[in-house]
């Protein structure tokens, strides 16, 4: 199996803006990339791919392969998909919660199909068993998107219901989760950074606009 890891830097996380600068906002993509990247590997995952566009520059350090398309992201992963045979897991790359376990229940799944669902609609990560057979439309409520495609191609689906793999970071109250349950790179940078307030209501992040 394959992993593939659709990847944006340059602009990332608009709407991190009231926490974080532009150029922290790319730092901070780059960690959570790192973080993807190191509980892949953890999995026992060796092929990682990590598609993106020229002009986004993806460290040279990692352990994965560079797939460069400047296609938007569905059409990128499509003409993806089209070319592989092994089995492949497509994960966001802002999902610095996820861990290798995670990945471990996923991929051992009998379905055709898993699907993990993120907030308010989306799909976090899908691991197909036959690329050929798939194809993804991701933005708008691309989770249903997705199990409709899968029961138009006659594939068996499994919902992977967690909250942590659900926890995509694009805002700023997204952030106290990863001071509350990350780890690695995207916990230190969160943690050096800001404070998490507690009271009455739910715990959040202190900051002035950047």
């Amino acid at each position: 199996m394959k992993a593939l890891i659709p990847y944006k830097k340059k602009n990332a996380k608009s709407r991190l803006s009231p926490a974080l600068t532009l150029e922290e906002r790319e730092e901070f993509v780059e960690l959570m990339l790192r973080d993807v990247v190191s509980s892949l590997q953890e999995a026992g995952v060796k092929e990682i791919d990590i598609l993106t566009t020229p002009d986004n520059g993806v460290p040279k350090d990692l352990q994965a392969t560079v797939v460069l398309n400047e296609h938007d992201l569905n059409e990128a992963i499509n003409e993806y998909l089209s070319h592989e045979q092994k089995p492949i897991l497509i994960i966001m790359a802002d999902l610095p919660l996820v861990r290798a376990e995670h990945i471990k229940e996923i991929i051992s799944k009998t379905e055709d199909v898993v699907i993990v669902p993120g907030k308010g609609g989306g799909t976090n990560i899908i691991f197909v068993k036959d690329p050929s057979n798939f194809h993804v439309k991701y933005y708008g409520s691309s989770f249903l998107n997705h199990c409709n495609i899968a029961n138009d191609r006659k594939c068996s689906v499994y919902v992977y219901d967690s909250f942590l793999l659900s926890t995509d970071i694009d805002e700023p109250h997204d952030l106290v989760e990863i001071i509350l349950h990350g780890h690695g790179n995207s916990r230190e940078y969160v943690t050096e950074r800001f404070d998490m307030e507690t009271g009455m209501a739910r715990a959040k992040i202190a900051y002035s606009d950047a």
